[in-house]
């Protein structure tokens, strides 16, 4: 069809390319969304806080990266930290401090939603018993908010996987790169891209289809 050759996909080729990229981009997914919910969640809970010195930076911060491309983060940081720093910095590591970075922006909405749709009576009855705003947060808020997230948080994670592709504009070794790489030396690039495009889809699809399930059976808890 169309010339198309996939001969060249074999386990050999999958294991010698590909698989490398897979677990980089799986590893910076798993981290980019742990940190980025632990940066979030604090970033969250500061604009609620309702002090101008932690409103404001937070806003400023969560408004101004979900203004900006990722990949346009992406290349200011590894090709301007080294001027800062005197030293250039991996492409991996760059990779991985940028998602962090740029993923709590998004996540830190995501919680904010989540803590104000917990009923302010919850709220008032952690202060009742005497709890500090801390521990009112810490037992009783935020599980709730993230049992009432975890499909939306889940949702980001999957569309955070698909971003990581976005490390070949830096020359870090991910999935893509992997199919990349091993289209070039076989001389089939456009056969390695849409092998790619349906590793992806797959992933992504079945990803998904999960996340609807958990969606449903948290509806039926409630």
């Amino acid at each position: 069809m169309l010339g198309l050759d996939f001969s060249f996909i074999d386990l050999d080729v999958l294991q010698k390319f590909v698989w490398g990229g897979l677990v980089f981009s799986v590893q910076l997914t798993l981290v980019a969304t742990v940190g980025g919910v632990i940066f979030g969640t604090l970033l969250a809970l500061m604009r609620l806080s309702g002090k101008r010195a932690l409103m404001g930076p937070a806003t400023f911060y969560v408004n101004g990266m979900r203004s900006i491309p990722l990949v346009m983060v992406i290349l200011w940081f590894y090709l301007l930290m080294p001027f800062v720093i005197g030293r250039p910095i991996g492409a991996e590591l760059s990779a991985i401090i940028t998602f962090v970075a740029f993923e709590a922006a998004y996540f830190s909405e995501i919680m904010r939603a989540g803590i104000q749709s917990i009923p302010r009576g919850q709220v008032f009855a952690g202060q009742a018993l005497g709890m500090t705003y801390a521990q009112n947060m810490r037992l009783i808020i935020l599980p709730q908010a993230f049992r009432n997230m975890l499909p939306v948080l889940l949702t980001q994670t999957i569309i955070l996987f698909q971003d990581t592709s976005l490390v070949y504009a830096i020359g870090a070794y991910d999935l893509l790169k992997g199919f990349t790489n091993a289209g070039k030396i076989y001389g089939r690039t456009e056969e390695a891209y849409l092998v790619a495009a349906v590793v992806y889809f797959v992933i992504c699809y079945s990803l998904s289809w999960l996340v609807k399930r958990l969606q449903a059976r948290i509806a039926i808890v409630r």
